[in-house]
């Protein structure tokens, strides 16, 4: 079964980084794009970044420049690597795949603080 676990979040000053991680398994990690999502407190979740198989990269307009997403295929693991990070960053981060649409893991918690 599908399974996707976070983790790295934290508790972050604003100009921080942090590195988050997704460990993948159930499917066929390498054959997917991935993504980042984020459901920032009392908001709706919002997409953040995306990853194709191949390894092409998009990022939404509020974190280019400041995130990186990459994956390590023979890991089946997704990251984001977040580096100045500001206060409006708080939220739960999420990774889904596209060929597991709908499977969601717990998430996990950045807080950003001034």
């Amino acid at each position: 079964q599908v399974q996707l676990v976070e983790s790295g979040g934290g508790s972050v000053q604003a100009g921080g980084s942090l590195k988050l991680a997704c460990a993948a398994s159930g499917y066929s990690f390498s054959s997917c794009g991935m993504g980042w999502f984020r459901r920032p407190p009392g908001k709706e979740r919002e997409w953040v970044s995306g990853i194709t198989r191949d390894s092409k990269t998009n990022y939404a307009d509020s974190v280019k420049g400041r995130f990186t997403i990459f994956r390590d295929n023979a890991k089946n693991t997704l990251y984001l690597q977040m580096n100045s990070l500001r206060n409006e960053d708080t939220a739960v981060y999420y990774c889904a795949a596209t060929c597991a649409v709908g499977y969601w893991g717990q998430g996990t918690q950045v807080t950003v603080s001034s």
